[in-house]
């Protein structure tokens, strides 16, 4: 009778209590909070809503920006705006005069007039010397070269220079038609400048070079020596592609040869190739036959492109430019575009660099214009225009070029290009040449700020390309973005658009670690919630970001939580939009669109996204018992599930009570859970009777937790909770029914609640998890004898407890699974395992054994065929 006694004893002891003398208790337990919980859980949301913008302009309706000093949207721009000459300096400051130089010091030195390579810097040519030297010197006033154009270097006044680079007799040089040279017009055309042959000039070697038949306005010049044609080819094409602007007709007879043969074909070529096209332009032009001038167009850049004219190489750079701006009087943007192309190619500066930067721009704000800038390559020139043009001296041409980029990159089809093309690395470069400039400066720049909101709004489109992860990476634009983040803080706009960026590049775990690397990304986010604590598009993505870095990295959940007032920043955000909507609630409001036409509560939003980033804090275990210990966190948390319905914030309440399951986790003596956990009952029990399956899970989850305590577990038993968790047995959801079993082992401590369970059928359910999936999940299967163990604590016949055929079912099945081989070889033939899955399959059955070992034994010494009296004294 003592025996029997003890025996009884020890069975009555709950699961969680360790038995006396039996060596494989502490296996039993296994951590009991694990046994009756769900382990932590992150948090997942959607990322904010972006609406499209419905129309393209430079700064969006919702700008802060100060309209007096912003660049405009709107802008007329015609041919006129534009430099013929392309040749006023960026800064806008005055050359300073050249130095003057003799054109030669003696004949051994043989020297030329050293011309400059810019087109439009006036030039002086030298005063001619007197032909003979017994003769007295007649004074010349020098002659000022103004432009290109208007070099008349064939005046009887120059100064000629001989095949070796000695000065010519002028006498030998005064020639029948020299009167008439002298009237030639400043501004001559390519017609006017046909080549001469070598014969004219002395040169010939027996072989005739071929030239077109001279025009009228050749017929009226005379020939000129080839060193005034060559120094006048230089000023007006600021240099040759093949010898320096400063000129190097200083070496032997033969190198002074080969430079004027080499102008003589350039000029040739223009002549015959180049210019026939400019006419055709002009003609298509005034006719205005766009089709037409558009294969001009692209023919004309083809011929300069093959022939490396492009840039700023081409003598006739400053002729062409000017017969191309004629062509920006058109309207259509297919012929506009063609002509930007031109000019960007040409690498233009100053005021036409502004003006075709604003052409595009132009053209690019009708969205109905975006096929044509995949023809060509105006997208690879808009990309090498970001990287070659200095942000200081053209800030205005580089708000406009990337603001064009930012309409464009609203179109799938040409991010996809621009990212071939290099924009992103443009960018980069860009975004590192302007945080380098406000670095040494010591001062924010604000026109360098309006580019910058144009640079973070094209990476934000450019942000949804598939290959640009990578490029953003190697680039490091992620570290730039976080310096602007530490320079412009009050720049609404502008954090604007890096939060919508940093929202988008964090849904990817690399990403995620470059930014929580950085050293003050917790304290600029923090500083930008706290200065932006109104705007709530700002702060849901900041919040978003957070919550995307403390969802992947335990470190950044400790950093964020230990930078300075950063949980208080939290919290004061939370508490001011629930307060908000508080107040909101009842008034008639206009929700706005969201995604999939939705209706978006902007509130809300902050509100879910600022309790997903608490939910992924408290998953660390030294800042979890903290959070919990906080009464303004807890209480919020309950005034969300107190007053918000699941039908209609769904989100928002799933994520409060995964906070709050988390929360729970800790069981510590200044734990608010604990506290409070008949007030945090009643908001759960609301979630159960609400007939949603998502709701019943999560609170489900909490109730596991929180069942440790006796007077939990009999409020949920007054409700009939217990009878939902046996119900959820029958789900074939194993998430579902792990949970519902978490709940079960707790209800079974108590010995009065035993019998609910084989009443409702429960026993029998169980015995049928175990067989469903006791082979490929061992976890589960010791979930299921935990329950029976606790639930079998009074037994006395096997039969009894837990009914004939069911006990006999547990029977065979507990000899079977506690069989290493048999259990085993079943769970790998159920699946295609390797060896890694082998290993955890091994992990979780050893687990398992001692568990099932102990019930199998009870029902072994518990079998008997009769049934215990109820009173065996009575007679």
């Amino acid at each position: 009778m003592m025996d029997q006694a003890s025996k009884r004893s020890k069975g009555d002891r709950p699961f969680y209590q360790p038995p006396e003398n039996i060596p494989t208790s502490a296996e039993i337990i296994n951590d009991a909070r694990q046994s009756i919980g769900r382990p932590l859980q992150v948090v997942k949301t959607k990322r904010p809503f972006t609406p499209r913008e419905d129309r393209r302009s430079l700064f969006g309706p919702t700008s802060t920006r100060n309209p007096e000093t912003r660049p405009p949207s709107a802008f007329s721009l015609t041919s006129r705006h534009f430099d013929g000459a392309d040749s006023r300096p960026a800064s806008g400051t005055k050359l300073s005069p050249l130095p003057h130089r003799p054109s030669c010091t003696s004949i051994n030195e043989e020297q030329t007039p050293r011309v400059p390579t810019e087109p439009d810097v006036e030039v002086l040519l030298p005063p001619k010397p007197p032909t003979d030297p017994n003769k007295a010197t007649r004074k010349v006033p020098r002659t000022r070269v103004i432009h290109s154009n208007s070099v008349d270097a064939s005046s009887p006044d120059s100064p000629g220079i001989n095949k070796s680079g000695s000065l010519t007799d002028l006498s030998s040089r005064q020639t029948e038609g020299s009167t008439t040279d002298t009237s030639r017009r400043t501004h001559s055309g390519p017609k006017e400048r046909t080549p001469i042959p070598k014969e004219e000039r002395g040169e010939g070697d027996g072989k005739e070079m071929p030239h077109r038949a001279p025009s009228q306005a050749s017929v009226r010049s005379p020939p000129r020596s080839a060193s005034s044609r060559e120094v006048e080819s230089r000023v007006s094409s600021g240099g040759t592609k093949r010898t320096s602007s400063a000129g190097s007709t200083g070496r032997a007879g033969s190198a002074g040869k080969r430079d004027t043969e080499e102008s003589q074909e350039e000029t040739l070529f223009y002549t015959q190739n180049i210019a026939p096209r400019l006419e055709e332009l002009a003609l298509l032009g005034k006719k205005r036959e766009g089709d037409k001038l558009c294969e001009c167009a692209d023919s004309l850049y083809k011929l300069l492109q093959k022939e490396n004219l492009l840039g700023k190489n081409c003598k006739q750079r400053s002729t062409i430019l000017k017969s191309v701006f004629k062509l920006l009087d058109l309207e259509e943007p297919k012929v506009l575009l063609r002509v930007a192309r031109l000019i960007l190619a040409f690498r233009v500066s100053g005021n036409n660099l502004l003006n075709v930067c604003k052409l595009v721009f132009k053209v690019s704000r009708n969205e109905k214009n975006d096929p044509e800038f995949l023809r060509g390559n105006i997208l690879e020139l808009l990309s090498k225009t970001l990287s070659c043009t200095d942000h200081t001296t053209s800030c205005e041409a580089l708000i406009y070029c990337v603001g064009a980029i930012k309409f464009l990159t609203g179109n799938t089809t040409i991010v996809k290009q621009l990212v071939k093309e290099n924009c992103i690395e443009g960018l980069g470069q860009l975004l590192d040449g302007i945080n380098k400039t406000n670095r040494e400066n010591g001062k924010v720049n604000e026109q360098l700020g309006h580019i910058l909101v144009q640079l973070t709004a094209a990476l934000r489109n450019l942000a949804d390309a598939n290959s640009s992860r990578e490029k953003f990476l190697n680039c490091h634009i992620v570290e730039g973005l976080c310096t602007v983040v530490d320079t412009y803080a009050l720049d609404g706009d502008l954090m604007l658009n890096i939060s919508r960026i940093f929202s988008k590049i964090t849904l990817h775990t690399d990403c995620c670690t470059v930014l929580a690397d950085q050293p003050s990304s917790y304290k600029s986010f923090i500083n930008l919630l706290n200065k932006h604590l109104q705007k709530s598009d700002m702060v849901v993505r900041v919040c978003f970001v957070l919550g995307n870095i403390t969802a992947k990295n335990d470190e950044a959940r400790v950093r964020l939580f230990q930078e300075n007032k950063a949980f208080d920043v939290l919290l004061s955000v939370l508490k001011l939009y629930l307060e908000m909507d508080l107040k909101a609630q009842g008034k008639e409001e206009k929700p706005e669109e969201g995604e999939r036409g939705n209706k978006l509560n902007k509130r809300e939003d902050v509100m879910i996204k600022v309790v997903r980033v608490i939910a992924n804090l408290s998953i660390n275990e030294t800042v979890g018992p903290l959070i919990a210990s906080n009464a303004l966190c807890i209480d919020l948390l309950l005034s969300i599930l107190e007053y918000k319905e699941i039908p209609t914030s769904e989100e928002l309440v799933l994520n409060t009570v995964a906070t709050i399951n988390n929360l729970s986790y800790y069981s510590v003596k200044t734990s608010m859970i604990n506290q409070h956990q008949m007030r945090v009952i009643e908001a759960l029990l609301k979630l159960v009777l609400a007939d949603n399956m998502e709701g019943m899970i999560e609170a489900s989850r909490v109730f596991g937790n929180l069942t440790r305590q006796k007077t939990v577990r009999d409020f949920l038993v007054q409700h009939k909770v217990d009878q939902m968790m046996v119900t959820m047995l029958d789900s074939g959801n194993r998430e579902v029914v792990y949970i519902s079993c978490g709940v079960l082992i707790n209800f079974m401590v108590d010995e009065e609640k035993r019998p609910a369970l084989k009443k409702e059928g429960g026993v029998k359910k169980l015995i049928e998890v175990l067989r469903d999936f006791g082979r490929t999940d061992w976890e589960l299967a010791s979930l299921v004898c935990q329950i029976l163990w606790n639930y079998s604590g009074k037994i006395t016949s096997s039969n009894a407890c837990f009914g004939e055929q069911e006990a006999q079912d547990l029977l065979d099945l507990l000899i079977e699974y506690t069989d290493q081989d048999s259990a085993l070889d079943s769970s790998f033939k159920e699946e295609e395992t390797d060896e890694e899955m082998r290993k955890y399959y091994y992990e979780t059955w050893r687990e398992f054994y001692p568990v099932a070992e102990q019930l199998l034994h009870r029902l072994e010494t518990h079998q008997s065929d009769f049934e215990p009296l109820e009173n065996p004294g009575t007679p």
